[in-house]
């Protein structure tokens, strides 16, 4: 089983991540570990590969537009928002792009179950949506990806408490009229406890973000140590070893850092 490093990087500007996730992957061997970056950008618009720069519909002199390798067309990127990158080495994870972008959605949905926000997937746009309350079907959480000789980075990026005023100039995602909503203004709660002692339900704010970023961690860890163990699972001779490692991976995380 595979672990994988979890490390926190904090507030980066975006072009030198980018650059250190290309230079990651291509500086890669069959030993290198695979890693989730956690990091929090000043603000930025992305655009893919393939992107249409028309959808950025009115340009804001204060947030630079950076054309990118992923995939997807243009997204934003501010302060209180969790940006997860995950460098993997799918070949060797047994992982095909379509269940990995599966396994990522349903680390976001299991996440903001935990803050009590029901959300789905939607055939075909890739990202989370939520599925109830008076937001529903608002976008809270975009995906892109790059896979290159096998590996993958960029990764999700999950809206926690942020200025969403930038999404306004732009078709998120290519869609134009889309809502965008965080998950402060869904209505997120965290438990916390009284002075008397007793718990009750507070709303999320900025001060839960590093909290949710390693619950996101955590919760990437967990879907994607099951993928493997159903990939092994599927060869016969490495069945048994699977079956021994299920119970324990998901707990393999290395400690935090700060890059």
């Amino acid at each position: 089983m595979q672990v994988i490093e979890v490390i926190e990087r904090g507030r980066e500007d975006y072009a030198p991540c980018f650059d250190a996730m290309r230079a990651y992957t291509a500086a890669r061997t069959a030993e290198s570990p695979d890693q989730i970056w956690l990091v929090e950008h000043p603000p930025v618009y992305t655009l893919g590969q393939a992107g249409d720069p028309s959808h950025l519909l009115s340009p804001d002199p204060a947030i630079p537009l950076v054309r990118i390798d992923r995939g997807g067309q243009i997204t934003y990127h501010g302060p209180g928002q969790v940006v997860a990158y995950l460098l993997l080495d799918l070949r060797r994870r047994h992982l095909m792009v379509r269940e990995l972008v599966h396994a990522i959605e349903q680390a976001v949905l299991d996440t903001l179950a935990a803050y009590n926000l029901p959300a789905e997937r939607k055939p075909g746009a890739p990202g989370i949506y939520l599925s109830d309350g008076p937001h529903r079907g608002a976008k809270i959480a975009a995906l892109g990806l790059k896979i290159r000789n096998g590996c993958s980075y960029h990764g999700v990026s999950l809206n926690v408490r942020m200025d969403l005023d930038p999404f306004l100039r732009i078709n998120p995602c290519g869609y134009a009229g889309l809502e965008t909503v965080d998950m402060a203004r869904a209505g997120a709660t965290v438990p916390a406890r009284d002075a008397d002692g007793g718990m009750r339900q507070e709303p999320v704010d900025a001060r839960h973000q590093p909290e949710i970023a390693r619950r996101l961690a955590a919760a990437l860890c967990d879907v994607l140590a099951a993928a493997q163990v159903r990939a092994a699972a599927s060869e016969p001779a490495a069945n048994e070893a699977a079956n021994e490692q299920a119970a324990t991976a998901c707990g393999q995380l290395t400690p935090l850092t700060t890059a």
